[in-house]
């Protein structure tokens, strides 16, 4: 049996969004996904976030766990995400899940896309 070594990955959930995932967990009723941020190539200025429910577990994936969220991200997309914060809004003017990210060079006027 081989041992396997848990990578962390550098993305941080705020504490209003790993509320706000917990909350819609429970929603579903399940308690086996996981919280799964990716980047993939896309949208306007080339990259584009992903983020989504995952009861997968793939090989080198990064996890961090955060008040029982686990978080997390593909290999691929670690250095992409590497100090990375996600945040949850819910204002007149937005709602929903909201990702700061240092690395990112440049936006698209929508924010969806990033280079």
């Amino acid at each position: 049996m081989s041992e396997t070594t848990e990578t962390t990955h550098g993305v941080l959930l705020t504490d209003v969004a790993a509320d706000k995932v917990r909350s819609l967990l429970e929603q579903e009723g399940r308690d086996d996904l996981r919280l799964r941020v990716a980047v993939q190539p896309g949208g306007c200025s080339g990259l584009i976030y992903q983020l989504y429910f995952d009861e997968r577990l793939l090989d080198g994936d990064a996890t961090r766990d955060f008040g029982g969220v686990e978080v997390v991200v593909d290999k691929m997309s670690v250095p992409y995400l590497e100090g990375a914060s996600i945040d949850f809004a819910d204002t007149i003017e937005k709602q929903g899940f909201t990702i700061d990210n240092p690395n990112a060079g440049g936006s698209c006027a929508c924010g969806d896309s990033f280079s």
